[in-house]
């Protein structure tokens, strides 16, 4: 196939649209299923990527969920415990910890709920039935995988009613060294952004802490990894093997550590006991029960505790999460990695990092103030690598 017709480009009035080779050549890709968007294959060849790089950076299974050319989060296949099988709703999966991709994906599309709503999905290895009966499950609209297993490749056909996008990649596939798009009918051109991304990079600790543990290292890879594939400005949180907390596409770096920071606060805060066992109807769907617990968390447009609320949602009134508790559980944690795409120009963003359990950091340097930015790490015990390396991505 050398080129595939879109039903539309990112808007129903942008017509044409179709992709294709620019040298006539064949698409490294398959359709296996449904008939995927302009903004889905904007998804898919970006997500591939990340889970590619990742895979080869790390020798583990890699998959990433995305949103309108953001990750919401990306992680590697590594068993997940108890407390996080429960906070990701897959503590119900027989075999879950026998497919490190479906632990990826688990803990990827888990990550971020309520970005992940209608994500599409890029997986760096060969689909199995158990990731499928996940994906199943989750409201998706796609997926793209190097291969699939036969009896998953039924299984994703079945979803949206024989609709789902599934598309399968060449993972061989080089693209070429010069990339182009076009903005207002003129023309950009650069070199691909082929920088490698792996522990060496991490070699230039400036802080008086120089302790940078194996997991640490993995974290702060899996966050720059990210990274290369997020629109920026963007900072990333990750622990445990994948990303917590992207805050993608911000203007000013402290709003992007705020994000990403309200994000990993949620994400360990949904395995708080308070949330793990709230006592919702049975009858709820996954996607209100992510909303409920959302607002149970962050407090948001609605008060799901006030009554008149909590009848929508539980069998009985839950005690709500107070300012204390949060405070309380959020202060306990540590290990937390983060990465930048560029120099943090004030110290403001290792303080908010800092409430949220920031140990290590990678960022570039290069800023006048880092000096100022060391000093504040050196405060916390937090070790910092400056990569010399900004991954804009735009």
């Amino acid at each position: 196939m050398k080129e595939f017709e879109l039903k539309y480009g990112c808007n129903p009035n942008q017509k044409p649209s179709k992709i294709f080779m620019a040298d006539g050549s064949e698409l490294p890709i398959e359709i296996l299923c449904g008939r995927p968007g302009y903004i889905n294959f904007l998804d898919a060849f970006n997500s591939w990527q990340l889970v590619k790089e990742l895979k080869e950076a790390l020798g583990l299974p890699a998959v990433t969920s995305f949103k309108h050319v953001s990750p919401t989060s990306a992680a590697v296949g590594t068993v997940l415990p108890e407390k996080l099988k429960k906070a990701c709703f897959v503590d119900d999966i027989p075999g879950l910890d026998d497919s490190l991709l479906a632990c990826a994906y688990a803990r990827a599309r888990g990550t971020d709920r309520m970005c992940s709503f209608g994500d599409w999905v890029a997986l760096s290895d060969k689909c199995d039935v158990t990731t499928a009966l996940l994906i199943k499950r989750e409201v998706s609209d796609g997926v793209i995988a190097p291969d699939y297993d036969p009896e998953a490749l039924e299984i994703l056909k079945s979803k949206r009613n024989g609709n789902y996008n599934i598309v399968k990649i060449d993972p061989n596939y080089i693209p070429q060294e010069t990339e182009t798009k076009q903005v207002y009918g003129i023309s950009f051109e650069q070199g691909r952004n082929n920088f490698k991304i792996n522990r060496e990079l991490l070699s230039n600790l400036v802080t008086e802490n120089k302790n940078l543990p194996e997991d640490a290292k993995r974290d702060l890879i899996i966050s720059l990894i990210t990274l290369k594939y997020t629109q920026s400005n963007s900072v990333c949180f990750a622990v445990d093997g994948q990303a917590i907390g992207v805050g993608a596409g911000q203007q000013s770096r402290i709003h992007c550590t705020r994000l990403a920071g309200s994000k990993a606060d949620t994400w360990f805060l949904r395995q708080h006991e308070k949330v793990l066992n709230l006592p919702f109807l049975p009858n709820i769907a996954r996607p209100t029960r992510d909303n409920v617990i959302d607002g149970y968390i962050n407090r948001n447009e609605e008060d799901v505790c006030a009554d008149g609320n909590w009848q929508k949602y539980f069998t009985v009134k839950p005690e709500p999460l107070t300012d204390c508790e949060i405070k309380e559980y959020l202060s306990s944690i540590s290990g937390v990695s983060l990465g930048s795409d560029a120099f943090f120009p004030f110290d403001d963003n290792i303080e908010r990092a800092y409430r949220s359990g920031v140990s290590y950091i990678a960022e570039p340097g290069g800023s006048i103030r880092d000096d100022a930015v060391i000093e504040c790490c050196n405060k916390y015990g937090i070790a910092m690598a400056f990569t010399g390396m900004r991954l804009f991505h735009h």
